[in-house]
């Protein structure tokens, strides 16, 4: 990895304790970089570790093993006090735009949460305005922070989520299936105002999601993650175009196409568990050398067993 990296992802990995003696390995080794101003895509099926990769990498949750570096400083060996003023830089936007907002809070209370905690407001005033000012950044009436969560739609209230990450200028977001619980009508809109939020503000992306399409869209390079593991990563389009590990193309197989005699003429590639299962004994260690990455193009990386 090059010293210009906004992100760096040293062997990190999050288990769980499952009972019996065994473990989850939710996350498992995840090694990669995110220059500024880039948006790393994440996708994979439910269950493969996006969130909780996201969620550690933020450490939301506290990792079993690995770094995180943000701009060289592992965020993992910080003191609560430091790690708190570091959250001014890495924010979150969450996957569930009902449940990720207090219904007792006014929006102006869930905005000026942040603002309060890292006492960025010096006086109501500048408080109200730089509230207002979030909520007409994302496309939203200013007069609507008086009001509660569910007076909004879901997108309007992913759009208060996206403003409330924004409150602290962060350098560096994890978009955590943003659009997921959004219906499709609502979704393209909220990537593209992430789009022209991040070349306004000069935001870093991780944007992990399942909708293959959309991460295609948004995403300079992307990441496929299966059962914890990283099995390939490369550009976007030369990841769609190239896809050379067999669960990469079955995840692309499965995107749709909008037409019906394609779609039903097109060949599905049905993937045959040959990873196994996230589940391990308590004391078995984990083999890296079976999922190391190897470069097959320039900037493209897959488990070397597929090389």
């Amino acid at each position: 990895m090059s010293g210009n990296n906004l992100i760096e992802v040293k062997g990190l990995r999050k288990y769980f304790n499952v009972g019996n003696h065994k473990v989850l390995r939710a996350v498992d080794n995840l090694n990669f970089s995110i220059r500024p101003g880039e948006t790393l895509g994440m996708v994979g099926e439910s269950g493969c570790g996006k969130s909780t990769a996201g969620r550690t990498i933020l450490r939301l949750y506290e990792p079993t093993a690995g770094s995180v570096l943000f701009n060289g400083t592992d965020i993992n060996k910080l003191s609560s006090g430091k790690m708190k003023a570091m959250r001014r830089d890495m924010q979150m936007i969450f996957q569930d735009p009902y449940a990720s907002l207090n219904p007792r809070f006014t929006i102006s209370d869930v905005i000026g949460e942040a603002l309060d905690i890292h006492n960025l407001a010096g006086s109501r005033q500048e408080r109200k305005k730089r509230i207002e000012d979030l909520l007409d950044m994302v496309g939203l009436n200013p007069d609507h922070a008086t009001r509660y969560p569910h007076e909004f739609s879901g997108g309007q209230r992913q759009r208060i989520g996206i403003a409330r990450a924004l409150a602290v200028n962060p350098k560096f977001i994890v978009c955590d299936e943003p659009i997921s619980a959004l219906d499709v009508s609502i979704q393209a809109q909220v990537v593209n105002l992430l789009k022209e939020l991040q070349d306004r503000l000069g935001l870093t992306y991780l944007f992990i999601a399942h909708d293959l399409s959309m991460v295609k869209h948004i995403s300079d390079r992307v990441v496929v993650m299966y059962l914890g593991r990283m099995v390939e990563i490369a550009e976007s389009e030369e990841l769609y175009a190239n896809p050379v590990h067999p669960y990469t193309q079955s995840l692309l197989s499965a995107i749709p196409i909008p037409d019906p005699d394609i779609e039903m003429n097109k060949k599905r590639i049905i993937l045959h568990d040959e990873l196994g299962t996230p589940i391990y004994s308590a004391n078995e260690k984990s083999n890296d050398s079976d999922f190391e990455l190897v470069e097959v193009s320039k900037g493209h990386w897959v488990t070397k067993q597929y090389a």
